[in-house]
């Protein structure tokens, strides 16, 4: 355990690094931390502080810098949030598609850094259908989900189908098949095709493919916005193997999904810090995570990636108020 001295040093020496980004001296640690301490007493606080692997002293330097370690403790036990500072950040009742996009925005907006956001999945299922004649043997199909995002297709049909046929054919969709997954639609297609007419089930049976081909394609979505801001990061313009490194991680999204479903599996605000373990693969990146719900129930997670030496405070309120704002415009929008 440390004691109260060596907690107040390595704060002081944490905020400082993560405002200048230059490695911490005993001088300035002095005058950051407050402490009438001489140079002597801050140098030996250091070298134990090293000693258990909370801070590091570069080659080029005599000053600190945190490790991954050094974080942990600031954030979990020396961090404090000041409420309200994002509380003018908006986010308008759309659709879902449209306010995931948003938010990917505004979380790179506010914090300078990466966006990201986990689509909710989609249910294999659809609220309403309408066909839309374009020309001969090709139509428009338009799915409308359960929670109001609207997907259409273009489809080539071996029959030329009236105006009629078409109002038809979705009356019978939209009576008997809306909230069914589709796989049960195909299923109940198949034994009641007998009862339709020929040209009418061929109908149907295209606009269940072409139904369950659109919600395929939306599935799992990863919404990422502000790589570019990484450039101007000096941690990352000063080592290209870093910045490749993290335009790796953005560019296979499956290993982006699967850290951020590691961040969704807990209740509010959650960070994880490079280096420290193997949910963050890269040492200099940081990822500031939440859950969002609609009425009431977790269906994706957001956040933001960027340094390790990043505004902690900050990217949990921008992270926090984001998670608030996505759940209420996704709930309202139902």
């Amino acid at each position: 355990m440390l004691d109260d001295r060596s907690k107040l040093l390595l704060k002081a020496l944490v905020e400082r690094y993560i405002a200048e980004g230059q490695p911490i001296g005993s001088r300035t640690l002095s005058r950051a931390s407050g402490l009438e301490l001489s140079p002597a007493t801050i140098r030996n606080v250091m070298a134990d502080l090293e000693e258990l692997g909370l801070i590091v002293s570069p080659h080029t330097s005599a000053g600190r810098i945190p490790t991954a370690r050094g974080y942990r403790m600031f954030v979990d036990t020396m961090l404090t949030v000041q409420p309200g500072q994002y509380s003018a950040a908006s986010l308008a009742p759309d659709q879902p598609q449209k306010v995931i996009s948003n938010a990917a925005n505004l979380l790179s907006n506010l914090s300078q850094f990466v966006g990201v956001v986990i689509a909710p999945r989609r249910t294999s299922s659809f609220r309403h259908i309408e066909f839309l004649r374009l020309s001969e043997k090709r139509l428009l199909v338009i799915i409308v989900s359960p929670d109001g995002d609207v997907q259409n297709r273009v489809i080539f049909t071996e029959v030329d189908y009236t105006q009629a046929q078409l109002i038809e054919a979705a009356n019978f969709l939209n009576s008997n098949y809306v909230g069914l997954e589709i796989e049960q639609v195909r299923e109940r297609l198949q034994h009641e095709v007998e009862s339709l007419r020929g040209e009418i089930a061929a109908l149907m049976q295209a606009a269940v493919n072409v139904s369950s081909e659109a919600i395929t394609e939306t599935q799992d979505e990863v919404v990422i916005s502000g790589e570019r801001n990484l450039l101007s990061v000096s941690d990352f313009s000063s080592d290209m193997g870093h910045l490749r490194r993290a335009f790796e991680l953005f560019e296979q999204k499956a290993q982006l999904m699967r850290l951020m479903d590691i961040a969704g599996q807990a209740e509010g605000v959650r960070i994880f810090i490079g280096g420290e373990s193997q949910v963050v693969p890269f040492e200099d990146l940081s990822i500031v995570s939440s859950p969002y719900e609609v009425d009431g129930k977790v269906v994706g997670t957001l956040g933001v990636i960027g340094p390790t030496r990043m505004a902690y405070d900050r990217m949990i309120q921008i992270v926090d108020i984001t998670s608030k704002l996505v759940s209420n415009a996704l709930s309202h929008n139902k």
